[in-house]
């Protein structure tokens, strides 16, 4: 016989085989031991030998096999604080315009982080030698600089109505705007004293609704008139408030009125990256934030709190921890993701403290209810007062929820 007619018959005779072997090839083991068993269901009125045997494996290996994932998330992937306001302007949460104010505050937090962290090899730190701000406080190189950033990018995005800082006398109306009319407050970098000492500092920022009394008229001291009397709102009133802190990671929180995001700034990318999603402070923490040298200052009320919760007899034998650091960034955001209670009480020297109420303590009070905790005077709600002026003072509780409302209960007390 012909050698190719010799292998055409080997190929027809090894057809059957291969066919027969085939359902151990394509499915698995789990499937082949399956049919082999008889587990495979028959349809109603066909008998098993005439079922198809791969018919049957295919239904095995179906109702065997997990669930596909719906969606697979890449290791590349990053949910960046754009992609963030995207998500957040197409739920109807915010608008366009909103989303370009907070966009453009963001692009001043990532100047100030690269400011603040080459302030020691730039010749940034020390005094500016521009003399007292408005609170009386010696300005140092970077105060000048953080407000010099944060100005230009909220007068660039044209959303932007006023703009009051703690580093300006008065409130300033921007003649760049061009839709918006936001009203935005602000501390360009709060804990300034710590700079030359490397040590956690940060930005403050709150933004109120648009307000059409507050526009640039022929009568320019009119319009001040107004914007000031528009940037004075209370915190209940806020639309939007957050803080970027500067540290060992450079990191933004903040809130829109539903719930507190964290975003930490990727430096490989140049872009805040979502990192905390929806924070929760605890309802109790046993850290407490004051500074103890003003104790003998004090009210009563206030020293009777704090003896009792370095008493470790109320406590278990386990009293409460200090930790302060002197920057409010730096020691809220602490107690926002540990729990405990951040205070700044009045006293005799400093009878309403001495943190501002309107770009300080609203901001950082409405964070904290945003994250389930609260904000205090230790009398009433911080986001209850109506400004009086714009560096107005206040006393602030901030923290834990039930931290404190038991600091609250000794000045109802006396």
């Amino acid at each position: 016989m012909a050698l190719a007619q010799r292998s055409s018959l080997s190929a027809k005779a090894a057809a059957p085989a291969r066919r027969a072997a085939a359902p151990r090839v394509a499915f698995g083991a789990p499937v082949v031991a399956s049919l082999q068993n008889g587990k495979a269901a028959t349809p109603a009125g066909v008998a098993p030998a005439q079922r198809s045997v791969k018919a049957a494996a295919a239904a095995v290996e179906a109702k065997s096999a997990p669930a596909p994932a719906s969606y697979n998330k890449s290791q590349f992937e990053l949910y960046t604080f754009t992609t963030w306001l995207l998500q957040e302007e197409r739920k109807g949460k915010i608008d366009s315009e909103l989303a370009t104010v907070l966009s453009s505050i963001s692009l001043a937090c990532k100047q100030i982080a690269a400011a603040v962290g080459r302030s020691g090899i730039s010749s940034l730190t020390g005094v500016a030698g521009t003399g007292e701000n408005v609170q009386g406080e010696e300005q140092k190189k970077l105060d000048v600089i953080s407000n010099d950033i944060f100005c230009n990018v909220l007068r660039m995005s044209g959303r932007t109505g006023v703009i009051a800082s703690e580093e300006e006398a008065t409130p300033v109306a921007v003649e760049e705007t061009t839709s918006g009319n936001y009203i935005v407050v602000f501390d360009p970098l709060d804990g300034s004293s710590n700079i030359d000492a490397g040590i956690s500092v940060g930005s403050i920022f709150g933004i109120y609704e648009p307000s059409e009394q507050c526009m640039i008229g022929d009568n320019l001291d009119q319009s001040l008139e107004a914007c000031i009397t528009n940037v004075c709102q209370p915190g209940k009133n806020l639309l939007a408030a957050g803080y970027c802190l500067y540290s060992s990671c450079h990191t933004l929180v903040l809130t829109i009125g539903d719930g507190v995001y964290g975003f930490t700034l990727d430096p490989y990318v140049g872009e805040f990256v979502l990192t905390h999603n929806r924070i929760q402070v605890p309802e109790v923490g046993k850290i407490y934030s004051f500074n103890e040298g003003n104790y003998a200052m004090w009210d009563e009320p206030t020293k009777a709190y704090m003896d009792s919760l370095k008493d470790p007899a109320k406590w278990g034998g386990k009293p409460y921890s200090a930790r302060y650091i002197g920057s409010l960034v730096g020691d809220f955001h602490r107690t926002l993701l540990y729990g405990g209670i951040y205070g700044y009480p009045g006293d005799a020297k400093n009878k309403n403290g001495k943190l501002r109420l309107l770009y300080e303590c609203a901001p950082m009070s409405y964070i904290a209810e945003q994250a389930g905790g609260k904000g205090s005077t230790g009398t009433e709600r911080v986001l209850d007062i109506m400004p009086s002026e714009v560096h107005q003072r206040v006393p602030l509780m901030i923290g834990s929820k039930k931290e404190v409302e038991y600091f609250e209960s000794f000045h109802k007390k006396a």
